[in-house]
C-alpha cells in the first residue's frame, strides 16, 4: 500500500528528514496557519476514533481537548506561533503499547487527513519529516 510505504520511508529517514528542516514559518504558511492546522486537526481526531486500528488508544480521551493539543502540537513544529504545552511524547505513551503497525496506522490515517484538506503535497511530507522523529517516544516496541 502506497501510504504505507510511503510512512516507512519517512520513519527510516527520519534523522536525515530533521536535518534539512527549513527555517522559518514556510510550513506553518502552507498549512493555511493556525487555522489551517485546526481544520486537519478537526478532520484528522474523528478518523481516530473511527478507524479500528486507532480507536481503543483514544478511548476516555476528550476530542475536543485531543484536537486543541495537537493544533498547538503541530502550530509549533510548523514554525507557527503556537507553543505546545502537553505532555512530553514519551510520558503521554509509555503506557500504551503503541507498536510501529498502530504508529503506521496513525500516520496513515493524517495523511488521508491532509489529503482531505488539500494540505499540498511538499507540505504534507514536510509536517511528517518535523513529527517523524517524535516515534522514538511513542513506539513501544
Amino acid at each position: 500500500m502506497r501510504r504505507t510505504a510511503i510512512a516507512g520511508l519517512l520513519l527510516a529517514s527520519a534523522t536525515a528528514l530533521a536535518q534539512t528542516r527549513p527555517a522559518g514559518d514556510a510550513l506553518y504558511q502552507a498549512w493555511g496557519g493556525k487555522a489551517g492546522i485546526r481544520a486537519v486537526m478537526a478532520d484528522f481526531v474523528p478518523r481516530l476514533y473511527a478507524d479500528p486500528r486507532t480507536a481503543p488508544f483514544f478511548k476516555g480521551v476528550d476530542r475536543e481537548q485531543l484536537t486543541a493539543q495537537l493544533t498547538e502540537q503541530l502550530c509549533e513544529q510548523a514554525g507557527g506561533p503556537c507553543r505546545y504545552g502537553g505532555k512530553p511524547m514519551k510520558r503521554a505513551h509509555e503506557d500504551l503499547g503503541i507498536s510501529r503497525r498502530d504508529f503506521n496506522a496513525l500516520v496513515e490515517i493524517l495523511q488521508q487527513a491532509m489529503e482531505a484538506k488539500a494540505i499540498p503535497f511538499a507540505a504534507q511530507n514536510g509536517m511528517l519529516a518535523r513529527l517523524a522523529p517524535m516515534h522514538r517516544d511513542i513506539v513501544s516496541d
